[in-house]
């Protein structure tokens, strides 16, 4: 418990995109624990920057955690074409004389959804709608992991390690304040072009910022990992600026039920009730009248969709978007108050092996070959003027601010307590004067304006 405590002071939530509280995560007992390390969308390089430069803290963290967890098994797990990755991990084993596994995935898309790696690992499949630990498992990403290093230290999380990747003259890396403005590490990152948008994340399932408007309001939280740039006329720009409307007209006229987007789709393959091809099927009635068992038969499979987005970037031969109507599916289900069953034992499809989608394959069906490089990220550190640090970067529950405008704080002071439930403590990032509060989170300068 102590663990748990230290861990819940310092705010630390899953650094990889989900930001589910870890303190509430690690509250437990499991046969495995994972690290993940497998960078699952392409073009983003901030969990191998991490192995390679950390790689005797991360093994120490992660003895902690396990031991804390009482795992049977730890493992590390990555791509097996992060070679030099590998070597700093293994040494670091080695030196530590660790009992930690290292898993080698192939390179395909989503090996770092940690569904996926569940069963690639342990050959169990997690519960629809459930979590790993209902199958004996804790998965952790790697910045996770180094974060909670600094949690028993006594280390808020106050710094968010992310990269830079897409149209730059290099790829960067970046360790920056939380609540840092996107647009002043652009202003650093030499772009190889003026007019552009923005995917926070990976170019998968990442949050698209397609207009000046949306990258100004926008700040690095905890779980920004990297920030791709491209041309505002991409295909990945204009698809994002589509209205849920359009697409659904678009897929009541064009869908040719090819059931490509069902037989690729990594939940439906570890035996989960997905299957969007009913779903884009069954659009032209959605607005009918229809019995709720009726809704549920043609619907209701979406609430099992991951959105990896695989149906949509690489399945349909049509272009449709079924993601986004499983997206708007979910919300009908929910405006309804309709009620899914859960599939608590769900096997294997065949095809599983066969239906991993190459990376390689990917990057180029998205238009996204001429961005790859192989030159490792350099290190830049950006001290901003001024950080906005929402109250909500987490699952869950906003945190509730516990200073005032006026207030002086140093960085690390607590800013936000948890909320009674699942939420997360939140600390400021900088030395300053608190000049603003609203109902998104707090604005900090470095002096009094």
């Amino acid at each position: 418990m102590e663990m748990v405590e230290a861990i819940k002071r310092a705010g630390v939530v899953g650094a990889g995109g989900a930001g589910f509280p870890t303190h509430v995560k690690l509250n437990a007992k499991a046969e495995y624990f994972l690290i993940n390390a497998a960078e699952c969308e392409p073009l983003i390089e901030t969990d191998k920057y991490l192995c390679r430069t950390y790689p005797d803290r991360i093994v120490s963290t992660v003895m902690q955690i396990a031991e804390h967890l009482g795992a049977e098994h730890t493992v590390i797990v990555l791509k097996e074409k992060y070679k030099k990755e590998i070597e700093a991990l293994q040494t670091a084993i080695q030196k530590q004389q660790a009992n930690v596994e290292m898993f080698k995935m192939k390179t395909f898309y989503p090996a770092g959804d940690e569904q996926i790696m569940v069963q690639q690992v342990t050959g169990r499949c997690v519960p629809e709608g459930g979590l790993p630990l209902d199958v004996g498992c804790v998965v952790d990403n790697v910045g996770t992991v180094l974060s909670i290093g600094d949690a028993l230290e006594g280390k808020p999380v106050t710094d968010k390690f992310l990269s830079v990747t897409g149209a730059v003259q290099r790829p960067l890396m970046f360790c920056v304040p939380i609540g840092t403005p996107i647009r002043r590490i652009l202003e650093v990152a030499d772009l190889k072009i003026s007019s552009y948008g923005v995917i926070v994340g990976g170019p998968m399932m990442g949050k698209a910022l397609v207009g000046d408007a949306a990258i100004d309001t926008q700040v690095v939280t905890k779980t920004t990992g990297n920030l791709l740039v491209l041309p505002k006329d991409h295909y990945l720009m204009r698809r994002a600026a589509l209205s849920v409307k359009r697409m659904i007209r678009q897929s009541e006229a064009a869908c040719i039920q090819c059931r490509m987007c069902t037989d690729l789709c990594p939940r439906y393959l570890i035996g989960h009730e997905v299957r969007p091809n009913m779903v884009m099927r069954s659009l032209y009635k959605e607005h009918m009248d229809m019995e709720p068992e009726e809704y549920k038969r043609c619907f209701g499979s979406a609430v099992n969709c991951c959105s990896c987005g695989i149906c949509e970037m690489f399945s349909c031969p049509m272009g449709l978007s079924p993601r986004k109507m499983n997206d708007f599916a979910k919300r009908r289900l929910r405006e309804k108050g309709i009620q899914v069953e859960r599939n608590m034992n769900p096997q294997v499809r065949s095809g599983l092996e066969h239906g991993k989608i190459p990376t390689e394959r990917l990057i180029a069906r998205l238009g996204l070959s001429q961005y790859v490089t192989h030159t490792l990220p350099e290190l830049k550190e950006l001290e901003p003027d001024m950080c906005f640090i929402p109250v909500s970067q987490h699952i869950g529950k906003p945190a509730k601010p516990v200073v005032q405008p006026g207030s002086r704080i140093q960085k690390g002071d607590l800013v936000a307590a948890a909320a009674d439930g699942i939420s997360a403590n939140i600390h400021s990032s900088l030395d300053g004067v608190v000049s603003e509060i609203t109902d998104r989170g707090i604005r900090i300068c470095r002096k009094e304006e």
